[in-house]
């Protein structure tokens, strides 16, 4: 058997055979080279052949000189001079599994990562591959990572899926916690002033800028404010079907006052003309009806963006894809952009008619006022544009807010710190012939 097993071999190795007398050529087509037993081993030693046909033989020679190199450095380790901790040596009686060659090529990959196999190499070498962005792997030696859930997401290690946090404007956040107390403290201002106005309704500087107006003026200046609040909070749905109205009709209750009060002061300087019968149009009830029909055409428009594609709540996972941001999806937005830019109109035709009246010839005039007021409106708001569309999350939010608060200054200090300064601290020129007094 031992030398019908060899002669197999050597005619495997040589391509040859044994005749063992037979014809060489007999039944073969082909002719055959015949073993003379003479051929030479180390011709093919090297050649694939030889590694391939004896490869296992030649993996555990190598496995058992590996051994028994461990096992011959094990028995002349010096203590101190150990490979192992504070040069410690190995007990050669007592061998731990984690002491003797590890069999793998590559290292088990822990939860977090996956295991991808290296090109050209054994199955058993492999590199650890992070998940991507979102996917996490719970076991050892994963082949594949599991992508977490929308409202989910890895946690530092990417071993296993958590709930993603909440983010919205909130009142517990430090820039909701001064949004919000700026906008009460900012609402008293206007209250303030309106109280002032009442005290001092008499007076020349008062009653010379239309006293109904600057009242009316100065409570929706509080709307406007005040309507800052709804901003902040859990977007609800109700929240966000009513924070743009709000906004909406606030600020426009407050511009078409003002532009009644400019067109208010063209009428009485023109109707101070000899022959001219435009007194009629100076009366209280032209002023309110221009206030309502500005007002009812606002109000219609957020009616029907109401009624066709109204605001609702949407959870936003694609600006910050670790987070859930709650926000208000404004349904459509060219009824939002129609609804501001029908705010710019107002104010634009508001700050073009006062500028145009700057300089009538009455010493206190309040065209200069508005001019000034309505400048410093749309300045804020035309800055609140690209700001808005550059923003993300909270922050859009917030940049809507301030716009809010800004542009609510901006009027109150231009329209109103004049009249108060002089009623506070110059009373000397709250007199009427210096109120009316024209220009030298």
């Amino acid at each position: 058997m031992g030398e019908n097993w060899v002669n197999l071999y050597w005619e495997k190795v040589f391509n040859c055979k044994f005749l063992y007398g037979k014809n060489l050529t007999g039944s073969l087509e082909t002719p055959v080279k015949e073993c003379t037993g003479e051929e030479s081993l180390d011709d093919v030693r090297n050649s694939s052949t030889y590694i391939s046909s004896l490869k296992f033989s030649y993996n555990a020679y190598d496995s058992i000189n590996v051994l028994a190199k461990a096992l011959e450095d094990l028995k002349s380790c010096k203590e101190s001079e150990g490979p192992f901790i504070q040069g410690t040596c190995a007990d050669i009686w007592n061998i731990k599994p984690w002491q003797v060659p590890r069999s793998v090529c590559s290292e088990s990959c822990p939860p977090g990562v996956r295991k991808a196999a290296r090109t050209g190499q054994p199955v058993c070498c492999f590199d650890c591959v992070q998940c991507l962005q979102g996917e996490i792997s719970n076991q050892t030696d994963s082949i594949t990572c599991i992508r977490c859930t929308w409202d989910q997401w890895p946690n530092p290690e990417k071993s296993r899926c958590l709930p993603k946090s909440m983010e919205f404007l909130s009142y517990e956040d430090a820039l909701g916690r001064t949004l919000a107390t700026t906008s009460i403290i900012s609402s008293l201002i206007p209250a303030l002033i309106l109280r002032l106005f009442i005290l001092h309704r008499q007076t020349p500087i008062v009653r010379a800028n239309n006293y109904s107006l600057s009242c009316l003026l100065l409570m929706s200046l509080c709307l406007c404010f005040l309507c800052s609040l709804v901003f902040i909070g859990y977007p609800h749905h109700e929240k966000c079907l009513l924070r743009q109205v709000l906004f909406g009709l606030a600020f426009t209750l407050c511009v078409s006052s003002i532009l009644a009060k400019t067109i208010m002061v063209v009428f009485a300087f023109m109707a101070t003309r000899p022959g001219s019968n435009l007194r009629k149009w100076t009366s209280p009830q032209v002023s309110y009806l221009i206030i309502f029909t500005c007002f009812l055409l606002q109000l219609i428009l957020c009616f029907t963006w109401l009624s066709v594609a109204s605001p609702f709540q949407q959870y936003n996972t694609k600006t910050k894809p670790e987070v859930i941001i709650v926000e208000c999806n404004e349904g459509s937005p060219i009824a939002f952009w129609t609804m501001l830019g029908y705010l710019f109109l107002l104010a634009t035709i508001s700050f073009i008619v006062a500028f145009l009246a700057r300089k009538l010839p009455d010493r206190f005039n309040e065209a200069q006022l508005i001019t000034f007021s309505m400048l410093a409106f749309l300045s804020v708001w035309v800055g609140f544009i690209p700001a808005s569309l550059s923003a993300q999350g909270n922050y859009t939010v917030a940049m809507e807010i301030f716009a809010i608060l800004a542009s609510s200054w901006a009027l109150v200090i231009c329209m109103f710190l004049p009249k108060c300064f002089i009623i506070l601290f110059r009373p000397d020129k709250n007199c009427r012939h210096l109120i009316t007094k024209n220009k030298d």
